[in-house]
């Protein structure tokens, strides 16, 4: 019998069942609900019940999305020069960690919202471009962390106060035997050096030390017995047809920003294209964008070094290479410079002055200089000289110096080492923006206004001079170091005044307004001839001793991220969320080690189940000194060469940076980037890292995502590489757009297009900090981004190469799940080639998002922008699942209003770098590129208001004008005339995912590789 079984919602229901049918055992009085008896004898249908319930229960749920309502207060009193709603433009001076630009602040209302490079100075002799770090430092400047006041023992004082006792400290110093040392990064501005000389009349025995943190001291030193004065030239990648890099990533943080721009004018293929060969160890930026790229440890590149000198200067005393894997390619690099004499380029990234020398001595034979190598017109970036800081700490040692004078330097954190020596010296001051490591050990601390706030000038180059002017009043109590100096010798008058007069008795060939207006002015000056002294090559040759254990050597590199550079901007959010270009890695620092070389100790990689990448944890140990290191296995590096970049590890940065990574300048001993053999690595059990990547598949697996051709291959054929699409049909083969179910787009008054050359992008991630300025781009932090929630809307992928194919796959008989495991595998440390491609939202004709969304919050322009309309968004996220490119980012949480995102731009004074222009989006709404629809409206009104139609050029993306290479061109394809127009009809181009058929608005053109001799009559 089948059994019966009850079961109760509580125990007070079981035995009381009476209670369910008893509940509502009398009539509800619905006439005295309706409060009116003549209600009852009317009746509503279950139509119209339906009908009020449906919308009662939407007008309750607009209601409640309805984004908070903001108030905007007007002017009293409007300034002259401000329209609000309308933004203002100010040339104006970049210059930190050793990095320089001429720039173009952007203003609304009277606050910096973003900083841009200055096209006009980007045409002249040097100009160059900016990088990522100079995009982000608007947002520095709104810093809750900077020094409100000035500090004496930490604790606030006037500035009356501190001029007064430090003067008064300072004389009496001047009075003894004591040195007075000013101790500062390389200083590039001419009125700071000329009041320099008036504090050295002012006080007796002051000495001025330069210290850069990421020294070029050896190219410095290897001038100065070459050609017999301390200098670091420029180098004119523009006219090199050859270029050979060793260990210089110019395309990354080596030496100048320009250098990308330059690079750039003889990348485009044809008859003209450079070549370029990269010897490294670690994978770079620059090495991934080289038509040849060769591993090698730091012994190797000395010899491949000497060998090419001795092979030039036909000598026998180069080093035996016979049994070397790279003897053939050498050979073949000394034919191609011979024959491109006066038109080629040798550079070193080394720290060694001895491999410096001999890169000298190649470009002395090859008639470079004068050329691509130009020693007149001198690069003032880099003034710090190692011997010199040397002595300094040998002064503080035996007690010689009574005070010291430390500006814009955080030395604590830069050289640990000189805390220990700190109490030999009586008078401690400080000059930063922020307080940092160094200001716990100063008597005092001077707050440095930000370069937003500050009047002041630069010479980066020879012939070059460049002003910087404020463009907010300081917003704490602060002052520029040359005021402060100013003060500190007597001089009442303001530093404006100074600098004004100052320029005005140089006599140049702009008077100061034009200066002013322009940001920038180009003098004539005359050359030098120098003489190169060839015997100091020749001694080095002659007392080379090769290391024949070279292949058991082990190294340890260390270099800089070109978003944290030497850690000066480390609490920048923009900058720790910004993707490594090579390993993708946000918000950390790691030690980077070669597959092999982990396998054989015993380290590994692996993914969690949500995808997020983790690693083992070393002990690196280097001398008395050691640093726990999580690892990253990085694929092209070169085998027992490990590298760790600077920049992290700060304690005292702010909220931002504080406990980000670990500090290499701990280990960092006697300013050598290379350290061999004098350290060990060994794995902390029972520890493991979280990474935070943002892309964690490493190559196309097969897909032409980024299509490739060699310029050989091109030359014969512009297509090469970049054959049409073709489908399998009842037709037979077709094109995908004639399998076609959507309804033909027409573009009306204008078809706005974008263009990406893959040959001149070199993945930098300048453009994803612009595009994060101008559109008010949250951030999420560490934890969210190894959720895949980051929130660019514009990435940058890294492709490498894979040594599996389908047609290896086919002749070896592998099969399809075996193949694409082994095609997800990169390619060997020596056959290793990277690719980089920016993906942003691709705003398709036939946009697979717009026709899934349920309330057409994402729809198509009759422009041929795909635009969304944030406050009809539900967050269904049906358009991001639907999307291919996958760019489309959902707000998970209210980013600006939430303690767990506190980073500086969701505080109140964050908040002030927020572009007015563009909506601040709110939790549960979708969001994208926009292709700067604020830019486009803008330029369309100004046309109207003058009557005319949009020029070319005019209308400009934040990722167009970042990239100063030029591989982003934007503008109107209805123009037959405009650049844009010409480049989406060229034979290279084509669009991603091509057989979806998607018509994307944005379009690429195909890397080529000059993997072919270089045409030495051209």
């Amino acid at each position: 019998m089948k059994e019966q079984k009850k079961y109760f919602k509580s125990p007070y229901l079981k035995g009381n069942e009476d209670f369910l049918h008893k509940e509502f055992s009398d009539k509800l009085p619905t006439d005295h609900f309706l409060a009116d008896q003549n209600n009852s004898d009317y009746g509503t249908s279950r139509r119209d019940f339906l009908k009020f319930l449906g919308f009662s229960t939407a007008a309750a749920v607009l209601s409640s999305c309805e984004s908070p309502i903001q108030k905007s207060v007007p002017y009293l009193n409007q300034p002259e020069e401000i329209i609000p709603g309308v933004a203002n433009f100010y040339a104006s001076t970049y210059y930190q960690e050793n990095t320089f630009a001429s720039i173009l602040v952007k203003t609304r209302e009277g606050r910096p919202i973003s900083i841009s490079s200055n096209k006009d100075y980007e045409k002249t002799t040097y100009g160059g471009g900016l990088n990522s770090r100079g995009y982000a430092s608007v947002l520095s400047l709104y810093d809750s962390n900077r020094l409100k006041s000035p500090l004496k023992n930490n604790k606030e004082l006037s500035w009356d106060k501190l001029d007064a006792e430090v003067i008064k400290s300072l004389n009496q110093i001047s009075k003894t035997k004591k040195k007075i040392v000013y101790l500062s990064p390389t200083v590039i501005s001419p009125s700071h050096k000329k009041i320099l000389e008036l504090f050295q009349k002012k006080y007796k025995n002051v000495e001025i030390v330069y210290y850069d943190p990421i020294s070029k001291s050896s190219i410095i030193e290897a001038n100065k017995a070459c050609f017999g004065e301390s200098f670091v030239p420029t180098y004119n990648f523009d006219k090199a047809k050859v270029v050979v890099s060793f260990e210089a990533d110019f395309l990354g943080d080596w030496l100048d920003t320009s250098h990308g721009r330059k690079y750039s004018f003889l990348r485009n293929p044809g008859t003209n294209m450079s070549k370029h060969y990269q010897f490294e160890s670690l994978l770079t930026l620059t090495g991934s964008n080289s038509d040849k790229r060769v591993p090698v440890n730091p012994d190797e590149q000395l010899k491949y070094l000497m060998y090419i000198f001795a092979k030039l200067s036909m000598s026998d005393q180069g080093p035996d290479i016979e049994n070397s894997n790279h003897k053939k390619l050498l050979d073949n690099i000394c034919k191609e410079l011979q024959e491109n004499l006066g038109k080629s380029l040798v550079v070193s990234g080394s720290s060694d002055p001895q491999n410096q020398i001999i890169v000298n001595a190649i470009n002395y034979l090859l008639d470079n200089y004068s050329k691509t190598i130009d020693y007149n017109n001198k690069s003032n970036l880099y003034s710090g000289v190692n011997s010199i800081f040397k002595r300094f700490l040998d002064d503080i040692e035996v007690n010689k110096i009574g005070a010291l004078i430390i500006n814009d330097l955080n030395i604590i954190y830069n050289f640990p080492k000189l805390k220990e020596k700190l109490n030999n010296v009586k008078l401690k001051i400080q000059i930063t923006d922020s307080k940092n490591e160094t200001s716990n050990y100063m008597d005092f601390t001077c707050p440095k206004s930000h370069f937003l706030e500050s009047w002041g000038d630069a010479s980066p180059y020879t012939g070059i001079y460049t002003i910087q002017q404020p463009t907010i009043n300081p917003l704490f109590n602060s002052r520029e170091s040359e005021q402060i100096l100013l003060k500190w010798i007597g001089v009442n008058d303001s530093y404006y005044n100074y600098l004004k007069s100052f320029y005005k008795s140089m006599a140049l060939n702009k008077s100061w307004n034009k200066i002013l207006h322009d940001g920038y002015c180009e003098i004539d000056f005359k050359a030098k001839d120098y003489v190169f002294s060839s015997k100091v090559a020749q001694e080095i040759t002659k007392n080379y001793l090769p290391d024949n254990s070279v292949e058991n050597n082990e190294f340890l590199m260390f270099y800089s991220k070109t978003s944290m550079g030497d850690g000066y901007q480390s609490n920048n959010p923009w900058l720790q969320e910004l993707p490594d270009p090579v390993t993708k890695v946000t918000w950390d620092n790691y030690l980077t080690i070669n597959p092999v070389h982990a396998k054989n100790l015993g380290l590994k990689n692996w993914h969690v189940s949500d995808g997020a990448l983790n690693g083992d944890v070393v002990l690196v140990k280097l001398g008395e000194k050691s640093l726990k290191v999580p690892v990253y296995i990085q694929p092209g590096q070169k085998q027992n060469v490990l590298g760790l970049a600077f920049g992290y590890g700060r304690n005292e940065s702010g909220k931002v940076g504080n406990g980000i990574g670990v500090n290499a300048f701990d280990i960092y001993d006697n300013f050598n980037l290379v350290q061999k053999n004098n350290f060990s690595i060994t794995k902390v059990e029972g520890v493991e890292h979280e990474f935070a990547c943002t892309q964690n598949s490493h190559t196309m697996m097969g897909r032409s995502i980024v299509k490739e051709t060699t310029l050989n291959e091109y030359l014969k054929n512009p297509k090469s590489g970049n054959e049409d699409f073709k489908l399998e049909s009842y037709k037979g083969k077709v094109s995908a757009s004639e399998l076609n179910l959507y309804q033909e787009w027409e573009p009306s008054v204008h078809f706005w297009n974008m263009s990406i050359d893959l040959s001149k992008c070199h993945g930098c991630g300048a453009c994803v900090i612009a595009c994060h300025a101008e559109n008010n781009v949250p951030v999420v932090g560490k934890q969210e981004v190894r959720k895949n929630r980051d929130m660019h809307w514009l990435r940058i992928d890294r492709y490498y190469s894979s040594d599996m194919t389908k047609d290896l796959a086919e002749e070896k008989g592998i099969g399809a799940i075996e193949m694409y495991k082994m095609m997800e595998e990169p390619s060997s440390e020596e056959s290793l080639e990277v690719v980089f491609q920016p993906v942003m939202c691709q705003h398709c004709n036939q946009a697979p998002c717009e026709n899934v969304c349920p309330v057409a919050a994402t729809t198509h322009s009759n422009e041929g922008l795909n635009q969304m309309t944030y406050n009809r968004c539900i967050g269904t996220r049906y358009c991001m699942n639907n999307c291919p490119y996958k760019v489309r980012r959902f707000n998970w949480f209210n980013y600006k209003d939430n303690d767990n995102f506190d980073f500086n731009m969701n505080d109140d004074l964050g908040k002030m770098v927020l572009n007015p222009d563009v909506t601040v989006r709110a939790r549960g709404v979708m969001e994208k590129c926009s292709m700067c629809i604020q830019n486009i409206q803008k330029t369309k009104l100004d046309a109207k208001r003058e009557r005319r139609k949009i020029r070319d050029g005019e209308v400009s993306c934040a990722c167009e004008t970042a990239c100063d290479t030029g591989a982003i061109v934007f503008g109107d394809a209805l123009d037959s005339n405009s650049r844009i127009s010409k480049e989406k009809n060229h034979p290279r181009t084509y669009a991603l995912l091509e057989e979806l058929n998607t018509q994307p608005s944005v379009f690429y053109k195909t890397k080529v590789r000059n993997k072919n001799k270089v045409n030495k009559n051209v």
